[in-house]
């Protein structure tokens, strides 16, 4: 590429004149191979309409960097044999040489890219007289380098996950804070005590791709349900003590097609909320990077170094956890995922944000936020469960009583469970 002379700079010196190192004629060296087959099948086009001249192959083989001699040759093999025209110049062996056939790539996945295993399968064939003898392994091994995509040997080897990593993606715009949001559950790896029973918690979370910030999370000890989204949606809305300053509404959620996220009580609440839902295709965790990436740094970067963690390779043969280990209790795993959010939010850097934080990505954004009264968010966010008639208990709701100062001297009347809530 060339660039215009700076002033009083000499243009022959900057380029503007001149062909940059490995240019020829405007073209990359490394580019002429790859113009071979349109170059020869264009001068069979003119030789066919009886209109070529010896200055189109003096041109075409100024513009290639070869001899007149050479294209001719490789015109006059193109006419013999058109496959030809597809690589010109290539050696001749190349017809004879071995190359990989729907029966190699059917062993392969067989042996999961074990090309040794493969050899013997086929040398085993050979031998009883179901196939040619194969060639030697060096040579399978080259035609498998050469034949096979990266993506391909890999997805052979470890399957769809493995070729995924050979994949080429782009990169969403980063957009603005608030613009969207992604949200999943994680099951923890950690044991935890719940009522003197271990169990592995879930977590819900909310979290900005424009500024990796954690914008709402709720924990549970059971499998999250519909409550926990909407558990989780309020903390990350309210930016008042002691969730803020991240929050507000965005204007777009991305979910995984989970049932939880897709309820009628979740969705008519981010419909009141006006906030668009972008359910994505199954299997498909690439197209919401943000909050999976989230999911594998909390492992790594904070469950890992917790008692109970599930995943600690145990000495021996060992499969369970020491009797001795004490695990922590619901309360404080919870107290501490917190504390690791704030940290997260507030100290940590992620290399997307080039050196800051998301506090600071999400101070520096003057995007206008759109903010919702408490109130009116709890009424929006809360399931309603039907009408309950008010006793001198209060509500029963779950085998539990609930009660309030506004239900004084209101025994008898029947309320509706969402805005006794609210109340």
């Amino acid at each position: 590429m060339t660039g215009a002379a700076e002033p009083g700079e000499d243009a022959s010196r900057s380029g503007a004149h001149g062909e940059g190192p490995g240019v020829r004629g405007g073209l990359p060296s490394s580019s002429l191979p790859a113009l071979r087959g349109p170059a020869v099948r264009r001068l069979l086009a003119l030789r066919q309409e009886q209109k070529l001249t010896t200055r189109h192959v003096r041109l075409m083989a100024q513009s290639l960097e070869v001899t007149e001699r050479t294209v001719w040759r490789w015109l006059a093999a193109a006419e013999r044999d058109e496959s030809a025209a597809a690589e010109p110049g290539a050696r001749a062996q190349i017809k004879n040489r071995f190359s990989v056939t729907p029966e190699v790539r059917l062993l392969l996945a067989l042996w999961k890219g074990n090309v040794a295993a493969v050899h013997r399968e086929l040398t085993a064939r050979a031998a009883k007289g179901e196939g040619a003898p194969p060639p030697s392994i060096p040579t399978l091994h080259r035609a498998i380098q050469r034949d096979l995509t990266p993506g391909e040997r890999a997805g052979l080897a470890g399957g769809e996950r493995a070729a995924r990593k050979h994949d080429v993606f782009l990169a969403r715009p980063r957009g603005w804070r608030n613009h969207v949001w992604e949200t999943d559950h994680v099951q923890a790896p950690v044991l935890v005590d719940v009522d003197g029973k271990p169990r592995r918690p879930w977590i819900t979370w909310f979290t900005d791709c424009a500024t990796n910030a954690i914008t709402g999370v709720a924990v549970t000890p059971i499998h999250p349900s519909r409550e926990s989204v909407l558990a989780a949606l309020r903390s990350a809305v309210l930016r008042e003590d002691p969730y803020g300053p991240f929050g507000g509404l965005p204007e777009k959620v991305r979910v995984d097609r989970g049932k939880d996220f897709l309820s009628r009580t979740v969705t008519a609440a981010f419909d009141l909320l006006d906030v668009t839902v972008e359910d994505l295709p199954a299997y498909t965790p690439h197209l919401k990077g943000t909050v999976e990436g989230l999911n594998r740094a909390v492992e790594s970067m904070f469950l890992a170094a917790l008692p109970g963690y599930a995943r600690q390779p145990r000495p021996g043969k060992r499969p369970s956890r020491p009797k001795d280990e004490v695990l922590l209790g619901f309360e404080d795993f919870t107290a501490r995922l917190l504390a690791w959010t704030l940290w997260w939010n507030t100290e940590h850097q992620p290399a997307p944000l080039r050196g800051r934080t998301p506090l600071e990505a999400w101070q520096d954004d003057p995007t206008p936020l759109r903010d919702v009264a408490a109130a009116d968010l709890w009424t929006f966010t809360l399931e309603d469960a039907g009408t309950r008639t008010l006793t001198t208990r209060g509500i029963r709701f779950r085998k539990r009583d609930y009660v309030g100062p506004w239900m004084t001297g209101q025994s008898g009347y029947v309320v509706s469970t969402g805005m006794a809530a609210c109340r």
